[in-house]
């Protein structure tokens, strides 16, 4: 826009100056002010200034005329001499140079973001030039860009025709059934155009994405395995990525006969990806199934050594599900001694002796997680804590309104979006990228409380009402403490309410 009005201004001021300049020679005609003469084959002319301007565009119009004609004779020559084609060349070259520039208008249209006139030049190309891989093209990308869906799709469908364009078409069209929610036809698009070109990375990755959606796991494990032989993916993606993916057909099975099948998918998993947690939860699960306890302990290990995780600790812990508080403290030393100084080892060492009901230990497993890095989970072990050690109520209730607008804890996340999932999975529900779930704190809180949720431990702490007794469970240690805190959350709030709805002089009472 401000380009076209330079170049409006720059017109409007040559204008003005050609005429002032012309007009001032008209004026001055005849003075002497400027005069020439020219002296040919013995006659001397005397020119004013006017008949001087004169002389010089007619000049320069002659030579432009006999330069063409030159070139017209030069053409009839050669045709004389048997080229047959040299007329059909000597016009060719006009029409090619206005098509060319026409198509060079319409690439500059389509960079600004003016769909319409590019395919208005795309047009008038295409009548100047027989260059149709180039001028439809740009038509499709002109219609894309003004909004004409089935203008798009007409010219795309013309590409197909073309050896050249046909990856170009199938794309396009392709690209268009996404756009529109078409899932099915767009899989079917992008398995034509990765056969056509199997090392284009875009399109790899939209069919191994479309094929994850579709939950067809083998033919995406295939996709992997191209991309790979290709050159267009690192063999360690690659490893992961499959492990994924096997994963995700091992929790597709849900048919009690194929269980075998959805283990042995899990173990596979597990061991192209050790640290990949749900796939070590899953295959030490089938190895506790088969009756093969040590080899799920070495699969928990093994993940745990590279990321603890509560799915690791409850997956461990069902090892043995029959076994006393005390005695699974002692088993879980094999896990807590990796790695002493982890957050997640920490919580579950106090949870561990919350369910031995040795609650100093507990306090001492804390350590300064209380005041570094408080969330939920670790204020609901601490009011276990306090509880356990008989504390009063007001100091255990006061703790749990505290967990009530702490954080929630790690996560998993998507990376490529932040979206937070219950479970892991191997698409994003939200935007739909393949393995994007991250075990982490989300970015933000994915519960957004009033602001007068803050004086909630105030409140309760101010609170001495002993009807109501919060009785925190220590005797298992499968139980959570974020199902503690889930159990109290009503009643803190509640309790909260009546003491806002009470008369004040009862409340100073």
């Amino acid at each position: 826009m401000l380009w076209s009005l330079i170049k409006i201004v720059v017109f409007v001021a040559l204008v003005a100056a050609l005429t002032l300049g012309f007009g001032f020679l008209i004026e001055n005609d005849g003075t002497g002010l400027a005069q020439a003469q020219i002296t040919l084959m013995g006659m001397e002319y005397t020119l004013s200034p006017v008949m001087l301007v004169l002389l010089l565009i007619v000049t320069v119009i002659g030579l432009y005329v006999l330069f063409k004609v030159a070139g017209f004779l030069v053409a009839v020559l050669k045709w004389i001499n048997g080229d047959e084609t040299a007329f059909s060349r000597y016009f060719d070259r006009n029409r090619e140079r206005r098509g060319y520039q026409a198509l060079s208008e319409g690439l500059m249209a389509l960079a600004s973001g003016e769909g319409q006139l590019a395919m208005a030049k795309a047009k008038k190309a295409g009548r100047y030039l027989d260059r149709p891989e180039l001028t439809d093209l740009l038509t499709a990308q002109g219609a894309e860009m003004a909004g004409d869906a089935r203008k798009a799709e007409e010219v795309y469908k013309k590409l197909l025709g073309n050896e050249q364009t046909r990856f170009v078409g199938v794309r396009g069209l392709m690209k268009q059934k996404l756009a529109g929610g078409d899932t099915d036809t767009a899989l079917k698009l992008a398995e034509r155009a990765f056969a056509i070109k199997p090392k284009h990375g875009e399109v790899g990755d939209t069919l191994l994405r479309l094929q994850a959606e579709s939950k067809d796991f083998v033919g995406a494990r295939k996709t992997l395995a191209t991309k790979l032989k290709n050159g267009a993916l690192p063999r360690d993606v690659h490893k992961r990525r499959d492990a994924v993916l096997a994963l995700s057909t091992a929790l597709e099975i849900k048919d009690g006969d194929e269980r075998a099948k959805a283990v042995e998918a899990a173990i596979a998993a597990n061991k192209a990806s050790p640290d990949l947690v749900p796939a070590a939860a899953m295959a030490a699960q089938g190895f506790i199934e088969q009756g093969r306890k040590r080899n799920a302990r070495n699969v928990i290990k093994k993940a745990w050594e590279v990321h603890p995780h509560p799915d690791l600790a409850a997956a461990f812990a069902a090892i043995e599900p029959e076994e006393t508080a005390e005695a699974r403290l002692k088993r879980f030393e094999f896990l807590l001694r990796i790695k002493p100084e982890d957050r997640e080892n920490k919580l579950l060492r106090a949870e561990l002796n919350l369910a031995a009901e040795d609650f100093p230990a507990a306090r001492r497993a804390l350590g300064d997680l209380v005041e570094t890095d408080a969330d939920a989970r670790v204020l609901a072990i601490m009011a276990a804590v306090e509880r356990g050690e008989g504390s009063s109520d007001t100091v255990v209730r006061g703790w749990l309104a505290k967990a009530v607008t702490a954080p929630r804890g790690p996560q998993w996340v998507c990376d490529n979006c932040n979206t937070i999932h219950a479970e892991w999975a191997p698409l994003c529900s939200n935007c739909s990228a393949f393995d994007t779930l991250t075990w982490t704190n989300p970015p933000q809180s994915e519960v957004v409380l009033p602001a007068s949720a803050n004086m909630l431990p105030l409140i309760v702490g101010a609170l001495e009402d002993k009807s109501a007794e919060v009785v925190v469970p220590v005797d298992e240690a499968d139980v959570s403490a974020d199902e503690v805190v889930e159990t109290v959350d009503a009643e803190v709030i509640e309790d909260a309410e009546t003491l806002e709805d009470e008369p004040k002089e009862d409340a100073a009472k």
